[in-house]
């Protein structure tokens, strides 16, 4: 039996091998590839904006052979229907078993209810453990409700049977930031279902120059599976094994009341912008990323430090701002950075 502390080191250590495995791809965006990483240990979803051409699906793609996790790709349309994701119930027609001198009793019987017709149902893609959402807010809210209790429950229900999807199970989604033709707002629920929100910024001078070496050639790096998926659902339940004192865990709750207009603990902010402030699913998410960032440290408790590192992606998708904050060009990111930085919110 592995002892706690071994388990911890074991922990950081594979951590960092996935990250070394990631970078012979991706170049540059190495706190993405953390922040995404961070996410799925923590057992959530991360949805990455960017302008297309940034390695978004390359980075998807590489993460899930890297981990030896099935993968499936969702190209989101304004004419997609839920059940292009789910899945649907075909009508089939059972065979009929041919009767002839060598078929046995046995063969004939095999085959329940032979030539009638039964419901069965086709899985869709989201049956897989890493689903790339791509330019998923070009679907309707219809459809993207179909991935509300995918994300949530880890099943999908048809008819009236509820099947379970396999774990781990993450979706990765993409959104394009400029291009709104064509698109859909994406709803609350939706969007709180990320665990992190990330921003994907263009290649710096340096970074270019290594993408035109490395990727205009007929050579391709050559990537290793480090984990499996039993690798990966134990590193998540090591995760929820971390500590939370109740110093880390009071200022947590601060910043998130912080964020709610009209209260007792409302930032001057949040009443001029905000109206709806950070759900539970929020707070839950900020102490889960922060976990995992006590982990790569090796320790079985989370600091203050490792909470100040995972807001910003945790949270600057769960505010929702009112007209003021969109007509002055107030941005969440401002918001929850000036709540940070509050007295009030002081350790």
């Amino acid at each position: 039996m592995i002892g706690i502390e071994d388990r911890v080191k074991q922990f950081s250590q594979n951590f960092l091998a996935v990250q070394r495995e990631v970078k012979k791809r991706i170049i540059g965006q190495d706190r993405i590839v953390e922040d995404v990483l961070i996410s799925l240990f923590a057992d959530g979803h991360v949805l990455l904006e960017g302008v297309p051409g940034l390695g978004k699906t390359k980075l998807v793609q590489t993460l899930s052979q890297i981990l030896g996790l099935s993968f499936k790709r969702i190209q989101f349309t304004p004419d997609m229907m839920p059940s292009d994701i789910t899945g649907t119930m075909l009508l089939v027609e059972d065979s009929k078993p041919e009767r002839n001198g060598q078929q046995d009793s046995d063969s004939v019987t095999s085959i329940p209810n032979p030539g009638r017709n039964r419901f069965q149902f086709q899985r869709g893609p989201i049956f897989s453990q890493i689903v790339l959402a791509d330019e998923i807010n070009r679907a309707t809210p219809r459809t993207q409700s179909a991935l509300l209790e995918a994300m949530q429950e880890r099943t999908v229900s048809v008819a009236t049977v509820s099947h379970p999807l396999d774990c781990p199970f993450c979706v990765l989604a993409t959104q394009n930031p400029l291009d709104m033709d064509g698109t859909y707002k994406l709803p609350e629920a939706q969007l709180d279902r990320f665990l992190f929100k990330l921003l994907i910024n263009f290649p710096d001078g340096s970074e270019l120059l290594q993408i035109i070496h490395q990727t205009t050639t007929t050579q391709e790096a050559d990537l290793h599976q480090i984990l499996s998926a039993d690798q990966i659902l134990a590193m998540q339940q090591l995760v929820r094994q971390v500590q939370v004192s109740d110093p880390v865990a009071k200022h947590i709750i601060r910043i998130v009341q912080a964020t709610h207009p009209n209260r007792p603990d409302s930032h001057d902010l949040a009443n001029q912008y905000v109206e709806l402030g950070v759900s539970v699913r929020g707070m839950q998410s900020i102490t889960l990323a922060a976990k995992v960032r006590a982990l790569l440290d090796s320790r079985l408790n989370i600091d203050f430090e490792d909470v100040g590192q995972v807001v910003l992606p945790a949270l600057r998708h769960r505010l929702l701002l009112n007209f003021e904050a969109q007509g002055e060009n107030i941005t969440t990111d401002t918001i929850v950075q000036e709540i940070l930085a509050s007295k009030d919110i002081e350790r």
